[in-house]
């Protein structure tokens, strides 16, 4: 079963994520706090992170470059959710692999899951 790392600081956002996540056959660690986002790569490697732009007073691109950056994690897609930021292009060094707005609909974000996860 392929496992989803979803970050988000938004508890309902994150709720929603992994119900919908769950229900595709994911398996789901929902974590609300991206300083800890290192620590449960190292304890469980996702096949792919859903990570929001802004968590709370952490930049959510900043955490994706540092995990695109590190030859350690930089072959697990990342794909950014937000409601107002641009993620950068995505030939960026440290760039995301994808972007998905919020609101977003549901079978677009299970498209993009399934299209990295896949690939990964």
């Amino acid at each position: 079963m392929r496992r989803i790392l979803a970050v988000d600081d938004d508890k309902d956002i994150l709720d929603v994520i992994q119900y919908i996540l769950e229900d595709s056959g994911y398996e789901v660690d929902a974590l609300s706090d991206g300083n800890l986002l290192f620590e449960k790569i190292k304890t469980q490697t996702p096949d792919l992170i859903l990570l929001d732009v802004m968590l709370g007073n952490l930049d959510g691109r900043e955490l994706c470059r540092a995990v695109k950056t590190s030859a350690e994690t930089r072959n697990i897609p990342v794909v950014m959710i937000s409601a107002s930021h641009a993620a950068g292009s995505p030939d960026q060094k440290g760039a995301p692999d994808a972007f998905i707005a919020k609101p977003f609909d549901i079978d677009d974000l299970l498209g993009v899951v399934k299209g990295h996860v896949r690939a990964a």
